[in-house]
């Protein structure tokens, strides 16, 4: 006896009726969400306000150079500094850490010069050494105030008026600034072979106290020179590289196009290769495990080895291999299990990707769509990112009273560089200094600068969800159009990518920015939660850190269901030219309609065309491992020389998933789209004469014994 329903029918909303004149995306509409859409466009005016203000207000020079005490940039053309382009500190032991160095915050003079200092020298020693050798006061004097030239100024009023540094070390320039050059030998920290050094007030210092001062600047320096080495072998390789993105770009291509005559081979063929790649890495990944059984140093752990930027290193560890072979035999084991629930499903979703594959092939454009959207997104992305750059550089030069005496209550107070020296403060604080802080302001623009940013953030994110959503549309439209069609191709309209393009823009602008926003916000949110859990890592209150890591749950699932309905709602919009939430409350009762055939297509195509992409990627990215290690005999020569080889070869994997991501993102919208005008015609016709089917008759007989054999499965 089958279970009756508890949920009336009329629960999900009333099915469509049969309506003789319908005949695909209705053409006679009109504009929706039209106060959504003033909106938009009022708030892409303002967003374009924005952007011309803090181009108005911002200087780009302030991120590119430093600035000195005086405010001036370091190594800006057309200035006295034009050939001092690197920042150096007086005294660097009074700098906490590297942030405060990059930031500006460092408590002590900031001079700039054409170069680091190369040696150890005290001013004491300066002086006396002056004496028999003009030359240590030429070297010396590069590094103190310009326009000081006297040597035999006292040392104790030197160092009190800050006119020249006690001590410069040797240096070398990291981010426009100088740095000590540390140097590990035999495990010993040094700069310039030295582990002592003289701090100009009569002191000795240990190395060891520089790098506390300058505390992860061997790390940043390391990590500059790997980012040198990495832009090197972007450099001599970039050439192979986009080969590799060519090659990617026509296999995915000729996989689409074959997907018209041979889906259902071709996506077996597919599916049991990815499986025999995953177990032929299994079987490699064990080899190379018990190869390296016995050999010495093998065994060490990578926690031992820590970070190395040669990544053959790792290869040599056994304990790499048995980490990849597990990982592989988890995959291969998630694949296997998932194929054995829905083998009966492959086969119904095989056939509605041939019947997209065939809507493909008569709108032959769509493939190309992609390439728009991506100029639109990349022109979002670098507006976006000029704006910060010019909002995070508006201001004026904020000065600071800085003094080395740690009872002075004027430490920290703004001043004016100008008058600082007929004030009280130089009686009170000897030796204080009026010096340049940072950029800022006091108006009411310069008090919302981090309102201003959030709003650049927020309106990007609406900007780059309208500009997916307006692509979504456009080639729902476009494939609604090729499943309307009675007799296909020839009843197909003429251009249906360009119609469906124009009257997505012309009428449902305010329902693609609505849908947008809704998510927009929620994608805002999300953001701020995840710099919340950044701030409070260090935080001890449990309880907090449980309630964010709920909130950051919720909002993902809330994200990942917001995206699925509005894509169904705006292939909605471009059949019936609804309102937003008209269109998303007619896909949501269709859907719940058919629930049972979402669940067996939808997360079964997705899982086929990501395996498409995932054989694509990864068959690219041997032949590139292949070819950028030499192992490919024939075109050895050609392989240019890399410090990495890594680089090239990520980015071609990562690259040619992008590729196929894109072409395949075409195919799953050609999926979604011709399921839900599948659900309609269901609902619609009765396959009679006078109502007939509009879809293929193969995918019909497969359809309907899915149905048959869900409803079998509801018997009690």
């Amino acid at each position: 006896m089958a279970r009756k329903s508890a949920i009336p029918p009329s629960y999900y909303g009333e099915p469509h009726k049969f309506d003789p004149t319908f005949r695909g995306p209705v053409h006679q509409r009109g504009c929706t969400d039209v106060l959504c859409c003033v909106i938009f466009v009022i708030v892409i005016l303002g967003y374009i306000v924005l952007g011309t203000v803090a181009w108005m207000h911002g200087d780009p020079r302030k991120v590119v150079y430093p600035t000195d005490s005086y405010g001036q940039f370091c190594g800006q053309q057309g200035t006295p500094n034009a050939n001092k382009a690197i920042l150096f500190y007086f005294n660097i032991l009074q700098c906490a850490n590297p942030t405060v160095l990059i930031n500006l915050q460092c408590p002590t003079t900031q001079l700039c010069v054409s170069k680091c200092p190369d040696r150890f020298a005290t001013y004491i020693d300066m002086q006396i050494n002056y004496r028999r050798n003009k030359s240590y006061w030429e070297y010396y004097k590069q590094f103190c105030k310009p326009g000081f030239n006297y040597p035999d100024k006292p040392v104790s009023h030197v160092l009190r008026d800050e006119d020249c540094p006690p001590m410069i070390v040797p240096s070398r320039p990291f981010l426009q600034r100088c740095f000590p050059d540390f140097i590990t030998r035999n495990g010993t920290l040094t700069v310039a072979n030295q582990t002592i050094f003289k701090d100009g007030h009569g002191r000795i210092r240990s190395v060891v106290d520089l790098r506390d001062a300058a505390n992860g600047i061997t790390s940043l320096l390391d990590a500059k020179e790997v980012g040198i080495k990495i832009f090197e072998d972007y450099a001599s390789s970039w050439f192979w590289i986009l080969i590799g993105l060519v090659i990617s770009m026509l296999v995915s291509l000729i996989f689409i196009l074959l997907l018209r005559f041979t889906a259902g081979v071709l996506f077996w063929m597919v599916i049991f290769g990815v499986i025999a790649a995953v177990g032929y890495g299994i079987w490699h990944c064990y080899w190379e495990y018990s190869s390296l059984q016995g050999k010495p140093d093998s065994d060490i752990t990578i926690s031992d080895i820590g970070f190395q930027t040669d990544f053959r290193v790792y290869l040599q560890l056994s304990q790499t291999w048995l980490i990849f072979m597990i990982s592989l035999a988890v995959i291969e084991a998630i694949i296997i299990l998932v194929l054995i629930f829905v083998r009966n499903r492959v086969r119904i979703a095989i056939a509605l990707l041939k019947e997209g594959s065939k809507a493909i092939g008569c709108i032959m454009t769509t493939l190309f769509y992609p390439i728009i959207t991506f100029l639109l997104l990349a022109l979002c992305i670098a507006y976006w990112a000029v704006t910060a750059v010019f909002l995070a550089s508006s201001g004026d030069a904020v000065y600071k009273v800085m003094s080395t005496l740690p009872n002075c209550k004027y430490t920290n107070l703004t001043c004016d560089p100008e008058t600082f020296s007929q004030s009280n403060v130089t009686k009170l604080c000897p030796g204080s200094q009026c010096t340049f802080a940072f950029y800022g302001g006091e108006s009411l623009y310069h008090r919302y600068i981090f309102v201003l940013q959030l709003c650049n953030l927020l309106v990007f994110l609406w900007v780059v969800n309208f500009t997916i959503a307006l692509g979504q549309c456009t080639l729902a439209g476009a494939f609604a159009s090729y499943y309307w069609a009675l007799r296909k191709p020839e009843d197909i309209p003429a251009c249906p990518l360009a119609s469906s393009f124009g009257r997505a823009l012309r009428y449902h602008t305010g329902s693609l920015a609505f849908g947008a926003l809704i998510l927009s916000i929620v994608q805002f949110i999300r953001i701020i939660l995840e710099y919340l859990d950044h701030k409070m890592k260090g935080a001890h209150n449990a309880f907090t850190r449980f309630l964010l890591c709920c909130l950051k749950c919720c909002f993902w699932c809330l994200e990942r269901f917001i995206k699925f309905m509005n894509r169904n709602a705006y292939i909605m919009i471009s059949i019936y030219g609804k309102n937003f939430c008209g269109s998303a409350r007619d896909a949501f009762f269709l859907l719940m309609r058919n629930v049972m055939r979402v669940a067996v297509l939808d997360k079964v195509t997705d899982f086929l065309l990501f395996l498409g992409k995932l054989l694509i990627s990864g068959s690219v990215g041997v032949l590139a491992f292949f070819f950028f290690t030499r192992q490919i005999p024939v075109i050895q020569e050609e392989v240019p020389s890399l410090n990495y080889y890594w680089v090239p070869l990520l980015t071609v994997i990562f690259g040619s998933y992008m590729i196929a991501h894109g072409f395949f993102n075409v195919y799953a919208m050609c999926v979604d789209t011709l399921f839900l005008c599948f659900c309609e015609d269901l609902e619609r016709n009765d396959g009679s004469p006078s109502k007939p089917y509009y879809m293929p008759p193969g995918l019909h007989r497969i359809l309907e014994k899915t149905d048959q054999a869900g409803k079998k499965c509801a018997v009690s």
